[in-house]
């Protein structure tokens, strides 16, 4: 295994276990996915975080459920992915339909996870502001 011990999985594993993670928790809206993905000591440092949203995977939840209650539509697509260490980076693109105006809106951004004990226990994020297309 080419991961660190404590990740408990392989690099193509934690990138496998990245992707999967954003297909659950945002494509196909499962925000339960993050009692499972996410570490109860989970830390999220994204610059995107509302403040105030409890730690673990209740803030993750309350902050994804939102958006996704606001955007319906919203999808993820995965456009680079690099693991080394305890760490799996993700260059990503974001789409979404405000429902009010039907405007189409996309960013793009960049997400580092840190993994332990076969979970997400770390997320700095940094994202574009939406634009419309």
């Amino acid at each position: 295994m080419s991961g660190l011990p404590n990740t408990g999985m392989s690099i193509e594993e934690m990138k496998q276990f990245i992707l999967d993670h954003f297909e659950q928790f945002v494509n196909r809206k499962n925000v339960d996915i993050a009692d499972v993905n996410f570490a109860p000591e989970f830390v999220d440092h994204g610059t995107d975080v509302p403040a105030g949203l409890p730690p673990g995977p209740e803030g993750a939840k309350l902050y994804v459920g939102g958006a996704l209650k606001k955007f319906p539509d919203m999808h993820v697509t995965v456009e680079d992915i690099v693991a080394e260490g305890d760490k799996v980076v993700v260059r990503n693109v974001w789409r979404a339909t405000e429902p009010a105006s039907g405007q189409k809106l996309q960013f793009g951004g960049i997400v580092i996870w840190r993994i332990a004990h076969r979970q997400i226990v770390e997320r700095w994020a940094y994202l574009e502001s939406p634009k419309a297309v």
